[in-house]
């Protein structure tokens, strides 16, 4: 598998929506609202990444391969 080379804030925002989505999927969740609001603004600062718009980043691999080394395994501690 291609590793591809992805900037640390990426790839922190990615863990990061992880961990957000993991905590609301929660039984009864605590601050649902805040944490939607979260996810939502992860998922908009993901998607714009200057990272995709590089050679490496136009790939669909790529955001398949940012999805899978961020999201095993990880716990939440409520999230953020």
């Amino acid at each position: 598998m291609e590793r591809f080379p992805f900037p640390d804030d990426l790839v922190r925002a990615q863990q990061e929506w992880h961990d957000t989505y993991r905590a609301l999927a929660l039984p009864r969740p605590r601050r649902t609202t805040e944490l939607r609001r979260r996810l939502l603004a992860l998922s908009v600062r993901i998607h714009w990444h200057p990272f995709w718009s590089t050679p490496p980043g136009r790939t669909p691999a790529a955001r398949v391969d940012l999805r899978r080394r961020t999201g095993g395994g990880r716990r939440t501690q409520g999230a953020a």
